[in-house]
C-alpha cells in the first residue's frame, strides 16, 4: 500500500519566495507562519521578481488583466504591501464557461524592505498589466560620535 501525497503548488511557491526573500535580505520577521497565514487570507499570489542595482531595488507583479485602480500598494513600518483583486468573468445566458484556469479573486504579498531604502521613495508604474515598483535607497546612515566631557 502507497501513501499518496497531495501536491500544494502554493507551499511550494511560498517556501521559493521565502528563500529569496532571505537570499536578498528581506527575510519575513515573523517566521513561516506569516507566509502560511498570507495565503490562508488571499485567493491567489501574483509572481514577483525583486532585482537590485547600487541605487534601488525593483520589484516587479504580474497582474494580467488588471488596472492599476485594481491595486494598492503601501509602505508601513519598513514592509511593502501589494494587494488586490482581479475579478472573474460572469456566466451569461449567451456565454457558458467552460473551462478557468486563470486565478480570480484577492491577494496580499507582504515584503519586509532592509534598512537601507527611503521609504519615502517609492516610485510605481503599471504598463501591460506589469506593475513595477522602484525603491530608493538611502545613504547609509554613518555612526554618530559624541563626545563627553568629563570633569
Amino acid at each position: 500500500m502507497s501513501n499518496i501525497t497531495r501536491w500544494n503548488p502554493i507551499s511550494e511557491f511560498d517556501d521559493l519566495m521565502n528563500r529569496y526573500n532571505r537570499m536578498l535580505g528581506l527575510a519575513r520577521t515573523n517566521g513561516d507562519r506569516e507566509g502560511k497565514d498570507l495565503f490562508s487570507r488571499s485567493d491567489w499570489a501574483p509572481a514577483v521578481d525583486i532585482k537590485e542595482t547600487p541605487e534601488a531595488f525593483t520589484v516587479e507583479a504580474e497582474l494580467p488583466g488588471m488596472t492599476k485602480d485594481d491595486v494598492k500598494v503601501t509602505v508601513h513600518d519598513g514592509v511593502l504591501t501589494i494587494q488586490g483583486e482581479r475579478k472573474s468573468e460572469e456566466e451569461t445566458k449567451d456565454k457558458k464557461l467552460h473551462r478557468i484556469e486563470r486565478f480570480y479573486g484577492s491577494f496580499l504579498r507582504r515584503f519586509t524592505l532592509p534598512d537601507n531604502v527611503d521609504e519615502n521613495g517609492v516610485k510605481a508604474s503599471f504598463k501591460d498589466g506589469l506593475l513595477k515598483l522602484s525603491i530608493q535607497k538611502a545613504e547609509p546612515k554613518e555612526p554618530k560620535a559624541i563626545e563627553v566631557d568629563v570633569q
